[in-house]
Formats: structure tokens, C-alpha cells, sequence
């Protein structure tokens, strides 16, 4: 017996408010199947998945779904279909589900999937709960199965950030996308070096040692100086002796 999702209030975002904006570069573009489709669109189509689920930071040829690709463009599986098989792909397990605790996984899925940021802590609890005891198909299930992700995406429509840009305020929302794939957690785990590393030179002189006069007193070899020094004189010396020679043969 699963143990059923805990409970949690929904605040008054803005994704939960109508939104009257004239849509403009700055609202998301819905891409969706529900009308006919060109072979460019349906591309359009499959590269905005892959955007919305995997971000800029996974989005290689070699995570590339092609078999999924080939349903979806015969029209054989529905975009939600395909939503599903990018998160339970091979490639998300290892590169976000891997690398992240419940809490945090859970966190980007509702971003992802159900375009909006969590309401809070309990949110994120709750739906860790269905992570831990469903496992991860269970969970991602439960998210496309959700009233709210049917509502507002259905069978046909690639999911999106709804409504990132408020007009009453001089800065939306930031884009899901600037969310690191992964938490501070997994790189605590990563290996430390046993040597200390320099850090990069930030400048051209930066490579060199500071110059101080303490140090150039203790470590500058005085014998070789006075020794240049006294060379020096002796031919400044020699110059001008042949200079005032010239000017009285000549003179």
C-alpha cells in the first residue's frame, strides 16, 4: 500500500493567476500538436522538449531519444509521452537524478514538468515521500498524472515556465534553466586533491613575485653590484677623458 501524497497549500503565485499580457519576444512559445504539423515544426517541437527537460546543460547528440523521436514524429506516442521517456531516459537518471538528494530532484521535475517553481519546503517533502516509495517511474507518473500538469499541458503541448515575466514588476522570474543540474551535496562527494592548486594568474604581471625592498636588500648579491657599479664608473670615466681629448686635438 503506497502512502498517499501529504498534504500541502498551494500559494498564489503568479503561474496560478491569469495572465492578460499582449504576448511579445518575452512569453513563452507554446509548442503543441494540436494542429497539423510540418516536418520543421515537429523539429521545432522535439528540440524544445529536449530543452525543457534536459536545459542547455545536457542537451548533446549523444542523449538524443531518436527511437522516441520516431514514435512521436509517426504519431504513434503524445507529447506527454515523450516528456515521459526524456525524464526516465538513461541519460536524466545518470546525469540529475543520480546526482541529487529526493528533496532537490523533486524540485526540478515540478520545475520542468509542471513549469513553476515549488511552493515550499512541505512540497518538496511530499513529493520526496512518492520519490522514496513509488521509485522514480512511480514518481514521474504521479507528475504527468497530476490534475495540474493535464490542465495546463494536456496530452499535446511541450511544457513551459508559465508566466516568468510580471509587468507590474521590473524583473520576472528567472528562467528554470539557471538551476545547476546538480546540489552542493554531490559535489561535496567529489574527490579532493591531496596538493594545493595555484590559482590562475588574473593579470600579465600577476605570475611574478611582488617586489619589496626588504626583499631585494637580503637577497641581492652586493659583491656583483659594486663590482657593475665600479665597472660602470670606470667607463664613464674613459668617455669623458676621450671626449675632452678630442675637443683639444680639434678644438
Amino acid at each position: 500500500m503506497s502512502i498517499p501524497l501529504l498534504e500541502y497549500a498551494p500559494l498564489s503565485g503568479n503561474h496560478r493567476v491569469e495572465g492578460f499580457e499582449i504576448p511579445g519576444d518575452e512569453q513563452p512559445k507554446i509548442y503543441t500538436t494540436d494542429n497539423l504539423l510540418g516536418a520543421a515544426e515537429m523539429d521545432m517541437l522535439i528540440l524544445a522538449s529536449y530543452r525543457q527537460v534536459y536545459n542547455e546543460q545536457q542537451m548533446l547528440e549523444s542523449h538524443r531519444q531518436r527511437f522516441l523521436e520516431s514514435q512521436l514524429r509517426a504519431g504513434q506516442i503524445t507529447v506527454r509521452d515523450f516528456i515521459r521517456g526524456l525524464v526516465i531516459s538513461d541519460s536524466f537518471r545518470r546525469l540529475t537524478y543520480d546526482s541529487n538528494n529526493n528533496y532537490r530532484f523533486a524540485e526540478i521535475c515540478i520545475q520542468r514538468l509542471l513549469g513553476r517553481n515549488v511552493y515550499s519546503d512541505r512540497e518538496k517533502l511530499a513529493w520526496s515521500i512518492v520519490l522514496a516509495t513509488k521509485g522514480l517511474l512511480g514518481f514521474i507518473d504521479d507528475l504527468l498524472n497530476s490534475e495540474e500538469y493535464l490542465s495546463n499541458f494536456g496530452y499535446d503541448t511541450v511544457p513551459y515556465q508559465r508566466r516568468r515575466i510580471l509587468p507590474q514588476r521590473t524583473q520576472g522570474e528567472l528562467p528554470f534553466a539557471r538551476m545547476a543540474r546538480y546540489g552542493v551535496e554531490y559535489r561535496n562527494q567529489l574527490p579532493v586533491p591531496f596538493y594545493p592548486i595555484r590559482s590562475l594568474p588574473t593579470g600579465l604581471f600577476d605570475q611574478f613575485e611582488q617586489f619589496t625592498v626588504y626583499k631585494f636588500v637580503n637577497r641581492a648579491n652586493w659583491t656583483n653590484t659594486f663590482t657593475t657599479i665600479a665597472l660602470l664608473m670606470v667607463l664613464i670615466t674613459l668617455l669623458i677623458f676621450f671626449y675632452e681629448m678630442n675637443n683639444l686635438i680639434w678644438g
